[in-house]
């Protein structure tokens, strides 16, 4: 029993240690993104340890589950939302799954929570085709669309006029559609479909670091960012962290909603779900509030999000 429990802590303990390292490396940066579920197994251990009074045992145990908390725990629990004074926007972001998500149920979504602004990934002609029969635009008229056969599509919606609408393609050949936009009595705002490379293999890791190292960094003394889509990364993964660290707040973190898993709902069958969907925002913007929706034939869930924008 006591070498049992002993070989049952070791693999949380390395894991806690590179994960406090931030040098995810390898196969290690898809296995990152299951730490959660790490953290809840890493309970076994520390109750059998204590159950047999095994103390040296236990007391590493815990150790491991304090860690474990610490990197955890705060995305479940409601956290900094920032400014509570200024202007209400709501924004919406949905990955499409090359193009086939059900277009009514997103117009739906726009719609029920008076959406102002929809980001989408793996946006197809397809796609814009069927988001216009299904009337978006009577209800976001404005865009900056990029849509492109198979995954690589971008495209952002917007009820107010975008200024410098356009686009970029990272090096993972996604392309992230952008614009500018002032909702009526708030300053102007920086608004972006964020969709980095998967670390799909080993082989892409470096383009998946470099997609997310490329992602524009908060600017504290420029125009406030939102940075929304599939960042295809984890709270656990250091490249989103250092992004975040930038001046940004992860939406889902300031409302206790930071462990809504997000993808796979489709396909990728044994595959436990995770949260690699993201709000993120300039923290001179505050949040409100932050839900996750099931959109049929799309493997993600979209998310909605309420946002406090500083006034004009």
């Amino acid at each position: 029993m006591t070498v049992l429990i002993w070989l049952l802590i070791l693999p949380g303990l390395l894991w806690a240690l590179v994960r406090l390292g931030g040098v995810d490396r390898g196969p290690l940066v898809q296995l990152f993104a299951f730490t959660p579920y790490v953290a809840a197994w890493s309970l076994l251990p520390a109750a059998l340890a204590l159950g047999t009074r095994r103390w040296p045992a236990a007391a590493l145990a815990i150790l491991v589950v304090a860690a474990f908390a610490v990197f955890v725990l705060p995305r479940a629990v409601p956290g900094d939302r920032g400014p509570s004074d200024g202007v209400r926007l709501r924004v919406m972001t949905s990955n499409l799954l090359i193009g086939g998500a059900d277009a009514d149920e997103i117009v739906r979504l726009v719609r029920d929570h008076d959406v102002d602004v929809l980001a989408v990934q793996e946006f197809t002609p397809d796609a814009k085709d069927a988001l216009a029969k299904a009337g978006l635009g009577d209800l976001l008229p404005y865009a900056s669309l990029v849509d492109e056969p198979g995954s690589p599509g971008s495209g952002l919606y917007s009820r107010f006029p975008l200024r410098q609408a356009g686009n970029k393609r990272n090096r993972g050949g996604f392309e992230q559609a952008y614009g500018i936009i002032e909702p009526p009595g708030a300053g102007a705002l920086v608004v972006e479909s964020a969709h980095p490379m998967a670390p799909w293999a080993p082989k892409v890791n470096r383009d998946w670091r470099q997609d997310l190292a490329a992602e524009p960094p908060a600017d504290p003394s420029g125009t406030p960012r939102i940075l929304l889509g599939d960042f295809n990364a984890t709270l656990d993964h250091a490249p989103l962290r250092q992004l975040i660290a930038t001046g940004y707040r992860d939406a889902g973190v300031a409302t206790g909603r930071g462990l809504a898993p997000t993808w796979p709902y489709q396909g990728h069958p044994g595959i436990p779900k995770v949260t690699i969907d993201h709000v993120l925002v300039d923290r001179r913007i505050g949040v409100r509030d932050m839900s996750v929706h099931r959109v049929p034939n799309s493997d993600h869930r979209a998310i909605v999000a309420e946002l406090i924008v500083p006034k004009a």
